[in-house]
């Protein structure tokens, strides 16, 4: 059995024990996590497009750390006027595991 979610602005497919990294939740590691917005689940029975949820649905997943993905260096310039500015950044991310798809 199979569900696309949507977090963060994104939307993932997810199976029961995948390991997946989000946009940055409020949890703590080992705290469980649920997602409402199931836009969709298939499996063996069928499959169940939501419109634009699927009513009754949700996956619950469990936090098991935070952290940041790699830094990504932003370089701006102007040329013949001296100008050269050079930023880094780090987007802050959780890793989940899946636990249950209730459909």
């Amino acid at each position: 059995m199979y569900a696309i979610i949507k977090t963060g602005g994104k939307q993932y497919q997810v199976k029961t024990g995948d390991v997946i990294f989000v946009e940055k939740l409020n949890a703590e590691a080992g705290a469980e996590v649920t997602f409402d917005q199931v836009l969709a689940v298939g499996g063996d029975a069928g499959f169940k497009a939501g419109t634009p949820v699927v009513e009754g649905a949700s996956v619950t997943a469990k936090v098991i750390s935070q952290g940041k993905d790699k830094k990504i260096y932003v370089f701006k310039m102007k040329s013949k006027k001296g100008y050269r500015n050079k930023t880094g950044h780090r987007q802050p991310h959780t890793k989940v595991e899946i636990t249950a798809i209730n459909a």
